[in-house]
């Protein structure tokens, strides 16, 4: 049964992680609990997240975070679109394929080949957030 899901998807800029915050209140509003790497890691000063210098027990906190939230979670959504997959959204998959967790790859309605290899690990793919609880709930059937 489905209840945890970790949202997966490229951070770089406000468009990317507003387009995940609206995954995780379609799914939080139906009783979903989400997991949203960059809204949710606890324990940091913000302003460290600001630049690229971050210190080394930052970078073991959010790493700590993260696996954390992977193996509590049932399921993981990853947003795939952009020029390629995103190389720590595809970690991500690739922790939850070989924890044998389903991945629901939502690609934005992008028209282009995705490295096969990762797309391999999808369980399911669809193109629009409101598809996202209905792929959800057919897991749970």
């Amino acid at each position: 049964m489905v209840k945890n899901i970790y949202i997966a998807g490229p951070l770089f800029n406000v468009h990317e992680k507003k387009y995940l915050e609206e995954i995780a209140a379609a799914l939080e509003g139906a009783g979903y609990d989400c997991f949203l790497p960059h809204r949710d890691q606890t324990g940091i000063d913000p302003d460290e997240l600001k630049d690229n210098n971050m210190s080394q027990s930052t970078k073991d906190i959010i790493f700590k975070t993260d696996i954390d939230a992977l193996d509590n979670a049932d399921l993981v959504i990853a947003l795939v679109s952009g020029q390629d997959i995103d190389s720590g959204t595809a970690s991500e998959i690739g922790y939850m394929y070989a924890n044998k967790k389903p991945i629901i790859a939502i690609t934005a309605w992008e028209r282009r080949y995705r490295n096969l290899f990762t797309e391999g690990m999808f369980t399911k793919t669809i193109q629009t957030i409101k598809e996202v609880l209905p792929a959800v709930e057919q897991m749970n059937s």
